[in-house]
Formats: C-alpha cells, structure tokens, sequence
C-alpha cells in the first residue's frame, strides 16, 4: 500500500492559519489533496492535524482517498519534528513494513497527481531505498570564506551552459515503513531524486512568498488546465453586480456593475473566447450592459430553460463541449451549472454551499468588485 501522509496545524507564526489561507480560489492544503486524490498509485491519504478549523475545510472536499488523524498536541507545537508526528502515526497504526510512506507538504502547492505516480516508479525502478524532491536552479554558491561552491568564477559559464545545483524543493518525500521505523527519518541511503521545475523551489513560509507562488501557480499549472477554455459565461446579480437592489426617487430599479469586470470581457474576446451572459432576471439594464461588452449571447428571464440549458443551446450552435466552459456564479440557481461545466468559479461572498461544490475557485474578490475579472484573468 502507498500511504500520503500530510501533516498540517494550527500554530503558524508568519501566516496565520496558512494551511487553510485562500491559495489561487481554494485553501492552500487543497492543492496536493486534489492531486493525491487524483493519483493512479497512492491509495491512502492521511491529513494530520491538531486543529477543527482545518478538520472542517478538509471534511469539505469530500475526496475518497483522504482520512483525518488527530495528531497528539506535543507533537503539533513549534519545537516538534516533522519525523515526530510521522512516527506517532505510524507507531499507532497496524502498518505493513513493506507499505511506502508519502510524507507530503502542503507548503508546496505545485505538485501534480503525475510526480507522486512518476516519482514512485523511478524509487522502484531504481530499487532505492527512498526519494526526495528537488528542483534545479541556476545560481551561482558561495562559501562565506569567499570561495565559490559550484563553479569556477576564473571560467564563468553561460547560464544555457550551466547544470546548476539540485535543492530540496520540501514537496514530498517517499520512504518504506521499515526504514522509517529503523532510522527515524524520511530519508534512508540508497537515495534517489525526482526532479521538479524550477519554480517549485519556492515554499510559503512569508507572505512575499505567497505573492509569487499565486502567479506562478497561475502561469504554470492553472493556465494549462484552463488553456481549453472556449465559452465563458457569467451570472449577474452577485457576481457582476454586488447583488445590492438599488431604486432612483421615481422607483426605478439600479444596477452597479465593475469597469474592470467589462475589461475582462474585452481581454476574453481578444483571446478568442465566446462569451455569454445568463441570468434569472429580464432587465434593461442587463440589455444595455450586455451591448456594451458586446457578449457573443445574452439569456434572460430564462422561463422556459434552465441556465444550464442556455449554455447547452450555446454550446450546439458554437460546437463546443461543456468541459470547454467556464462559469461564474453566486447562488443555488447556479449550483447545476457550476456541477457540470468545465471550469467554475465563485466570487469571495457567494453562498456557502456554492463554495462547497467541488473542484469551484473562490476568487479572493467579492461580487461587483472584480470577483468576474479575476476569474477571468485566470483563465488567461
């Protein structure tokens, strides 16, 4: 059996709460969950916390493969070890020595359900003992005698020339049962090395970190998944709007849509991306916003179909499949669509069982405050 093991608390000094801190729409442990859950070879994933706030978020996902383990409070405090928890576990549970243990840290949200399988068959088809992840990066080291570690700086070589030097990227490590309980550590000789790109060397221990890491995060893992896009559809009330009702002194009904959310629109259409614009309500306003955005189709009123047969009609006459749309929304009306297309999004104050829905981003912005154009901007 290949057991995950992540070890998530509480207590974070730089970033409160950083296990379940929104991290590109979802929370930060989310990430390697997804890919664990989505892994062709690991068959248990075991989340060890200390804390309900965390039992919650992760209970919310609903993936199969994931157990909760209470971890002892002596072993969730500052001073602990990682191996101090890991041991814990392990001396609690009837494991098979022969069992490998994925020791795998949510602090490295870039991996991919293909490492963990790419990673497990070069530890076996190496017969090494046990593996850990690094990343190559091409800097040049010094020792603080003013000597260099890996070059020659008489003979500076070109940056294409140079092999650089392979660093601990902390994603995850692999080990047998048996070495871990013999050694008491997650690495045991003969090692081996699995190599990822260069941007996965950055952890989130500041809040600098966290910056970067949502753009590259963005430019290097989402943008291939959202790369298929072709239709892009949103809801209005909540999400373009910030679902406030608005009457002039004559009682005329007022809307207050985002400038920048209609920019996104316009950055959609130079991509080559149709877009539409759907909603419950049968309003001038949304007309006359919809003209200016110039959106390929606009659905109101919808009394005869649903929302999510609108987007099926659009998807016939545009040849495109439901798994190349992405849709934003904010409340149970839009809950069979967000189930059933591609890409879904959410902004930051939808209701609490749109947020629920899983495999949904919730943007770090709030309906009518750019909430459409983050998503957007994701997509891109």
């Amino acid at each position: 059996m290949n057991i995950a093991f992540i070890p998530v608390r509480c207590g974070s000094k730089s970033i409160p709460f950083k296990n379940i801190k929104n991290f590109c729409g979802k929370p930060l442990v989310y990430w390697n969950l997804l890919a664990l859950e989505n892994s062709k070879k690991v068959d248990k994933v075991i989340v060890a916390t200390d804390c309900e706030e965390i039992k919650e978020v992760v209970k919310s996902f609903n993936f199969k493969k994931v157990e909760i383990y209470d971890r002892e409070p002596k072993n969730a405090t500052d001073t602990a070890s990682t191996e101090d928890v890991m041991l814990e576990y392990i001396n609690k549970t009837n494991l098979n020595d022969n069992d490998l243990f994925i020791l795998v840290q949510a602090t490295s949200p870039f991996t991919q359900s293909k490492d963990f399988d790419k990673a497990i068959e070069k530890l076996k088809k190496e017969d090494a003992s046990s593996l850990l992840t690094c990343a190559r990066i091409k800097r040049f080291l010094w020792h603080e005698n003013g000597t260099p570690i890996n070059y020659d700086y008489k003979n500076r070589p070109r940056r294409q020339d140079f092999k650089g030097i392979l660093v601990e990227n902390g994603a995850f490590y692999i080990n047998s049962i048996k070495n871990i309980k013999k050694d008491k550590n997650r690495l045991s000789e003969k090692i081996t090395i699995y190599e990822m790109p260069e941007y996965t060397f950055i952890e989130l221990d500041e809040e600098d970190d966290w910056f970067i890491a949502e753009k590259l995060m963005k430019k290097y893992v989402l943008h291939s998944k959202n790369s298929k896009i072709k239709l892009f559809v949103s809801d209005v009330d909540g999400t373009l709007t910030d679902a406030g009702m608005y009457y002039s002194e004559d009682g005329n009904e007022l809307k207050k849509f985002n400038t920048r959310d209609g920019k996104g629109f316009e950055l959609l259409r130079k991509a080559g991306i149709k877009t539409a614009i759907i909603t419950s309500e049968n309003t001038k306003i949304v007309e006359n916003r919809a003209k200016k955005l110039k959106v390929d189709y606009l659905y109101q009123g919808l009394e005869h179909i649903g929302k999510l047969e609108a987007i099926k009609e659009i998807c016939n006459k545009e040849n495109i499949k439901l798994d190349e749309v992405a849709f934003i929304g904010d409340d149970i009306n839009d809950k069979e669509v967000l189930e059933n297309v591609g890409l879904a999004g959410c902004p930051l104050d939808a209701s609490e069982e749109i947020k629920q829905i899983p495999n949904i981003y919730v943007m770090n912005k709030k309906g009518g405050e750019g909430a459409v154009r983050e998503f957007i901007e994701m997509i891109l």
